[in-house]
C-alpha cells in the first residue's frame, strides 16, 4: 500500500453516540482516542476527513436519571454532554461534528427516514412481550439471562417484565440480503471474532424487533402515532445522518448523504455490536440507503485484570489519568498495549514502565543523546551530506525505506499496537547502531564522512518515527520536529497536512541537509510512580 493520498478525497468515520446516563469513562474515552488516531493518520494522508462523535440522549434510562437527580431530563443531558466535550478537548479529539439526538435538526432526519421504512411498508403495529433491560434500552431472550433475571451485560441489573403494543421494523424480511452481505463483504464487520458472533446471530434466525415504547415522554414521537415514543436505537442510529448535514443547511437526507455518505468507518464498543452490524444495516437497505464502508467493534477494558465497576471501587477516572500523566501517555498506553479489537487491561505499572522505557527512554534519549552530538560535531545542524549516498546496507535506511508502508497498513487495519511495535524497531535499532558505531570515536580519529552518516541517519529515524507516530502522540511528534528544525505542528493536523509535499515525510531521508536544529530538550519526561489514580 502506497503511503501518498489516494484519489479518493474524503473519509468519514464515527464514534458511537454515547449514552448518557454518567459522565465519560475510560471505555468511551478509549473509542475516540482510536477513531482520533485514523482521523489524524487520513489528514495526514492528504483526505478530507469528517469525525463525527457524540451523545445518544433519549430513553427510559436517561429519564429515570434524570428523575433521581431532580432534573429535567434536558438539564441532565446539558450537564453530561459538557462534561464529553471537556474531556475531548483534554485528550485532544480533533473531531469535526458533535452529534445530539435531542437536537431539532435531528428530528426532522429521523421523521424522514421514518416516513421512507413506512411507506415501503417495514413498520406495523403488533403486541411486544418479554424482558426488558432498561440499561441496554433492549429486550433479553429468557435464554440470555443470568440466573433468569439479570441482564448478561448489566449483571446487577434485573431486566423488567414488558407486555405492550408497540411498532415493529421487519428486520426478518432483511435475513438473506444481510447474510448475503457479509459473505459478499467479509471485511464490513470487524475484527473477525466479532463478524463470527454476528454471523452466529442472524444464523438462527432474525425477528422483528420493536421501534417504539409506550408511557415514555423522553423521546420523538412517533411521526403516524403521537401516543408512542421512538424507541432510542431507531432513533439513536440517525445521529450519524444528522452530523453529515453541513450547520447552515436545512436537515434532509438528501444534504446528508450529498458528500460524506456513506460512512466509511463505524467504531463501537462490543456491547453494542448487533444494533450497528444487524439492526443499522437492515434500516438503511429499507430506506434505499447505501451501507457503511466498515462497523469495528473493538473489546471491553478491564483494571488489573478485573471488570471496572463503582461497586467494586476500581474505576479508572480518564480525567484524573490525564491530568496525572499526560495526553500523550494515556493515547499511547491504550493504543500501543492493547490490541484493538480485543479486551485489554489497565495496570499501572506497566502503564508507567512501558511510558517510560518506550518513549522516554528509547525514543527521547535517542534524540536528546543525537542532538547534543550534533551541537558539538556540526555546530548544531544537521550535518551535510548526500541522502543518496547512503548506502543502502545502512541499517537505519533499510528499516526505515519499508517503515512507512508497513505502518500505513498497519493503520488501515485499526493495528494500533503494530503502528508502535514497528516504529520501535526503527527508535531500538537507533539507539543500537549509535552504541556500535560510537560517532565520538569517529570525531577523535576525523571519519567525518562516516561521522557524518551515522548523525544524519540517526536524527532522520527519529523524525521518521515521529512523523509515524503522530496520530497517537500528537504532542510529543510536534516537539520532536520543533527540535529537528520543522515549524509543524501535529496538534493541528489539518494545518499540518496542507504543508506541501506532507506526504513524502512517510518515507526515509527527507531531513534537509545543514538545516537549524533547535534547542535540544527531553521530549517526554520519565514518569514517576504516585499514589494510584481511582
Amino acid at each position: 500500500m502506497d503511503v501518498t493520498p489516494t484519489t479518493k478525497k474524503t473519509f468519514s468515520l464515527t464514534t458511537p453516540l454515547y449514552y448518557v446516563n454518567d459522565v465519560p469513562h475510560i471505555g468511551s474515552a478509549y473509542t475516540t482516542i482510536a477513531a482520533d488516531a485514523i482521523a489524524r493518520w487520513k489528514r495526514l494522508q492528504g483526505y478530507e476527513v469528517l469525525l463525527i462523535t457524540g451523545t445518544d440522549e433519549h430513553g427510559q434510562k436517561i429519564q429515570r436519571t434524570a428523575e433521581e437527580a431532580g432534573c429535567s431530563p434536558q438539564v441532565h443531558c446539558d450537564r453530561i454532554v459538557s462534561s464529553f466535550e471537556s474531556l475531548w478537548k483534554l485528550l485532544e479529539i480533533q473531531y469535526d461534528r458533535f452529534s445530539r439526538t435531542t437536537s431539532p435538526r435531528h428530528e426532522a432526519i429521523v421523521r424522514e427516514f421514518f416516513q421512507r421504512v413506512w411507506e415501503n411498508e417495514d413498520i406495523y403495529l403488533s403486541q411486544q412481550q418479554g424482558w426488558y433491560c432498561v440499561s441496554c434500552e433492549e429486550f433479553k431472550e429468557k435464554r440470555e439471562l443470568i440466573d433468569e433475571k439479570y441482564c448478561p451485560i448489566h449483571v446487577n441489573k434485573e431486566v423488567e417484565w414488558r407486555d405492550e403494543q408497540n411498532y415493529f421494523f421487519r428486520l426478518s424480511k432483511y435475513q438473506k440480503q444481510l447474510e448475503a452481505l457479509y459473505h459478499d463483504h467479509p471485511d464490513f464487520i470487524g475484527p473477525e471474532s466479532r463478524r463470527n458472533e454476528v454471523i452466529s446471530f442472524v444464523n438462527q434466525g432474525l425477528q422483528d424487533f420493536s421501534i417504539s415504547r409506550v408511557n415514555l415522554d423522553w423521546g420523538f414521537p412517533v411521526p403516524i402515532d403521537p401516543s408512542q415514543t421512538l424507541y432510542v436505537w431507531f432513533d439513536a442510529l440517525l445521529g450519524y445522518v444528522t452530523a453529515l448535514v453541513d450547520p447552515d443547511s436545512e436537515p434532509s437526507l438528501s444534504e446528508a448523504i450529498a458528500k460524506w455518505w456513506p460512512i466509511d468507518l463505524h467504531l463501537i464498543g462490543k456491547d453494542i455490536l448487533r444494533f450497528h452490524a444487524v439492526y443499522w444495516p437492515a434500516m438503511l437497505m429499507s430506506a434505499d440507503l447505501p451501507l457503511p464502508g466498515r462497523i469495528f467493534g473493538h473489546g471491553f477494558l478491564t483494571k488489573d485484570g478485573k471488570k471496572m465497576g463503582k461497586s467494586l471501587g476500581n474505576t479508572l477516572n480518564p480525567v484524573e489519568l490525564v491530568n496525572q500523566y499526560g495526553t500523550d501517555a494515556v493515547r499511547y498506553y491504550f493504543l500501543k498495549e492493547i490490541e484493538f479489537g480485543q479486551d485489554g487491561d489497565y495496570n499501572q505499572t506497566r502503564f508507567i514502565n512501558t511510558l517510560n522505557a518506550d518513549l522516554a527512554n528509547d525514543l527521547g534519549n535517542l534524540l536528546n543523546r543525537t542532538m547534543k552530538m550534533a551541537a558539538k560535531y556540526f555546530d548544531g545542524r544537521v550535518p551535510a551530506i548526500a541522502v543518496d549516498n547512503i548506502s543502502a546496507d545502512n541499517h537505519l535506511k533499510s528499516i526505515g525505506s519499508s517503515l512507512g508502508n508497513t505502518v500505513s497498513q498497519f493503520y488501515e487495519k485499526l493495528a494500533f499496537s503494530q503502528v508502535c511495535e514497528a516504529v520501535l524497531v526503527l527508535v531500538q535499532a537507533g539507539n543500537k547502531y549509535v552504541d556500535e558505531q560510537a560517532p565520538w570515536s569517529l570525531y577523535k580519529r576525523g571519519e567525518l564522512s562516516a561521522l557524518s552518516e551515522v548523525i544524519y541517519s540517526v536524527l532522520e529515524s527519529v523524525r521518521l518515527a515521529a512523523y509515524l507516530l503522530a496520530p497517537i502522540v500528537p504532542n510529543l511528534s510536534t516537539a520532536v520536529y520543533q527540535q529537528l528544525g520543522y515549524s509543524m505542528n501535529f496538534q493541528d493536523p489539518e494545518g499540518a497536512a496542507k504543508i506541501m509535499g506532507l506526504d513524502s515525510h512517510a518515507h526515509w531521508g527527507i531531513l534537509p541537509s545543514e538545516q537549524v536544529l533547535g534547542e535540544g530538550k527531553p521530549v517526554f519526561q520519565k514518569l514517576e510512580s504516585p499514589s494510584a489514580v481511582v
